[in-house]
């Protein structure tokens, strides 16, 4: 797991569909289901939101607190 990317988990927005604008952080765990399911965007995008994807599966999303803006 690459620190960079944890940070970019709370800096970038998903960038289209119906939660475009929110942080990748943010996005609900059925949503990324969903993408497990049906495949990640190819790219940067993609591999981000499968890694949101692990660490909402296994209950890790609070590793990304201490690297949210305050």
């Amino acid at each position: 797991m690459n620190p960079e990317h944890l940070s970019l988990l709370v800096s970038r927005t998903m960038s289209y569909g119906k939660y475009k604008g929110r942080l990748l952080a943010d996005l609900p765990g059925h949503y990324l289901g969903w993408f497990a399911r049906e495949g990640f965007p190819k790219g940067e995008l993609g591999s981000l939101i499968a890694l949101m994807y692990e660490l909402d599966h296994n209950d890790l999303r609070s590793l990304l607190d201490p690297l949210r803006s305050h």
